[in-house]
Parts: structure tokens; C-alpha cells; sequence
């Protein structure tokens, strides 16, 4: 006597997680894939494998990249803030506008009076800080100009955070 299996899809966890994976049926037999797998005394992986692959995929895209990168690349610049910018905590919200906008450098004041450092990431991220350093700056600066100097494209980061040097 011949026992019949069937497999009972309302309990499977890659349908509850994935319920965008609807049960493909064969039209000749209308046998599901892992039904015929369990007829013909095969293991049963058609559906795991396609629920991991597909969550593979998910899984890498929303990763993104590690280098950072966004569309066209990465880019390094150097700069400096003249004006009003020493006393009125420009390099603390230089630190924190560079994190916000997820770019790494460094950030110090200097004997002349102005505020310089270096600013690394994807040049959109790059170009919104360049205008905030241009325009913004921190609450109770003036900022008479910026000047940015020494722009080039980098396959890598030389920093890993945004940092106030001393």
C-alpha cells in the first residue's frame, strides 16, 4: 500500500515570509513542484532554493555597496571656510552635517582664523556638504567664503568617520 504525501503549503515559512511566491501548479497535472518532488521520491528543495535565492537577491540590494559609491564615483576635496567661523562651533557642525550626509574627513580650525579639513565620499554627498560649508555653516557663523582646493577622483577612503582635529 502506496502512502499519498501532499505538501501542505499553508504552514510553509518561505510562502509567511515571501508570500509573493505563489504555488506555481503544472497545468497538465495540477501537481505543485514539490508535490511531484515528494511522488517521485526526490528531496524536497524546489521551493527552499527559490525562496533563497530570491531573498539573496533582497539582500543585496538593500546591502548597497561598501565603497560608498553612488553613480559616479568617489571623490576627495580639500577646503577652507573664511569668516566668522572660530567660537561658534563651526567644526562641531561640520562634523555632524558630514555624518548626516554619510562622507568622511576631518575638520580644525587654524591660526589664521579660518577652518579647513578634507571631505571624502560620493560627489553628491561631497557637492551638498560643499554647499552647506558655502552657505549654512553653523548657527551663529558668518561665512564670508569657502574655497575648495585639490579635487580628485579616489577608489577608496583614506578616513572611516568624519573627525575634529584639535
Amino acid at each position: 500500500m502506496r502512502m499519498q504525501m501532499k505538501a501542505e503549503f499553508t504552514q510553509c515559512p518561505c510562502l509567511a515570509i515571501w508570500p509573493s511566491l505563489p504555488p506555481s501548479e503544472d497545468r497538465a497535472t495540477g501537481q505543485l513542484p514539490m508535490e511531484r518532488s515528494l511522488e517521485a521520491g526526490g528531496e524536497i528543495w524546489v521551493r527552499p532554493l527559490r525562496f533563497l535565492s530570491g531573498l539573496i537577491a533582497l539582500l543585496l540590494l538593500i546591502q548597497g555597496s561598501p565603497t560608498m559609491a553612488e553613480g559616479d564615483g568617489l571623490v576627495s576635496i580639500d577646503y577652507e571656510v573664511f569668516g566668522k567661523v572660530q567660537g561658534v562651533f563651526f567644526r562641531k557642525y561640520t562634523q555632524a552635517q558630514g555624518k548626516k550626509l554619510g562622507v568622511v574627513g576631518w575638520v580644525q580650525n587654524t591660526d589664521q582664523g579660518t577652518v579647513k579639513g578634507q571631505i571624502q565620499g560620493p560627489t553628491l554627498k561631497v557637492r551638498q556638504l560643499q554647499e552647506w560649508l558655502q552657505k549654512t555653516g553653523s548657527p551663529k557663523s558668518h561665512i564670508d567664503r569657502a574655497e575648495f582646493h585639490n579635487e580628485k577622483k579616489i577608489t577608496r577612503l583614506d578616513h572611516s568617520g568624519f573627525s575634529i582635529v584639535k
